[in-house]
């Protein structure tokens, strides 16, 4: 037996990525996923996780879109009775200096990358309360708590929101039993990273990706699936004490204390 079995969890953003990670890696430790995304594809990667003998479902969702949101988490709870573990996952990155950023792409960071987070834990969280059980794994980053570089104000903003609404959740339900914590990635090998390289250098994104991995202390980014490792035992009973923090898996990315050209401060 896996170490959520007979756990339901619902993951946003969960089609591709860190979200798909952390589908797959639940569903083989025994929990039934319902994966949540406003891509097509979330329908192929449940499809994939049940292939493998797993248990999964899938629904096609925007985060922004309370409505939405509640009618899954309805259907959730017609289907399965509850909901015992959710992994806000959804993000979007858009790299663009400040003075040149619309307020079209301010409001879409933000509203998918925090209002996301506040409408779908709003959704679940009655019934955690009602339950006195739950587990709520928010996804940061080390972009905006830790680090940042030139054109994420908006993103590392919003991952920063992400780590103060995991410790100020975390207060208001830890008497209720519910565990509320963050994780926050470096370079994982995602989707959302390789546009990242696609962004910095159009035309040789690979040489991007390389660099990143040179100046990370073990050699490479991270894999979706060691990520999804680190949900799963943030939604298990193994982290049963463990609430209001932030978790850094980052290959040592941050521990330099060293200048992009190498020199000891």
């Amino acid at each position: 037996m896996g170490k959520l079995e007979g756990k339901i969890a619902i993951v946003t953003g969960a089609a591709r990525g860190n979200g798909e990670g952390a589908a797959r890696v639940m569903a083989r430790e025994g929990a039934t996923v319902v994966l949540t995304d406003i891509l097509d594809i979330v329908h192929d990667t449940a499809k994939s996780i049940v292939n493998n003998g797993h248990q999964a479902v899938s629904f096609k969702v925007d985060v922004t879109k309370p409505a939405e949101v509640g009618s899954v988490v309805q259907e959730v709870l017609k289907r399965f009775g509850r909901v015992d573990i959710l992994v806000n996952n959804a993000g979007v990155l858009k790299m663009v200096p400040l003075v040149d950023m619309t307020d079209e792409v301010l409001d879409r960071v933000f509203n998918i990358n925090v209002k996301g987070m506040f409408i779908c834990t709003r959704a679940v969280l009655p019934g955690m309360i009602e339950r006195k059980y739950g587990k709520i794994v928010n996804m940061s980053s080390v972009t905006g708590p830790i680090v940042a570089d030139t054109g994420e104000t908006a993103y590392a903003a919003s991952k920063a929101a992400a780590w103060g609404f995991t410790k100020a959740l975390a207060m208001e339900v830890a008497a209720y039993g519910i565990n509320v914590n963050a994780i926050c990635p470096g370079m994982i090998e995602t989707d959302m990273v390789r546009q990242m390289a696609r962004e910095t250098n159009p035309a040789d994104p690979d040489s991007v990706i390389k660099t990143m991995a040179k100046g990370i202390p073990m050699g490479r980014l991270g894999t979706i699936e060691e990520l999804g490792e680190l949900v799963a035992f943030l939604a298990s009973e193994e982290s049963r004490y463990l609430t209001g923090t932030s978790i850094v898996i980052d290959g040592a990315s941050t521990l330099p204390e060293s200048n992009v050209m190498g020199v000891t401060c």
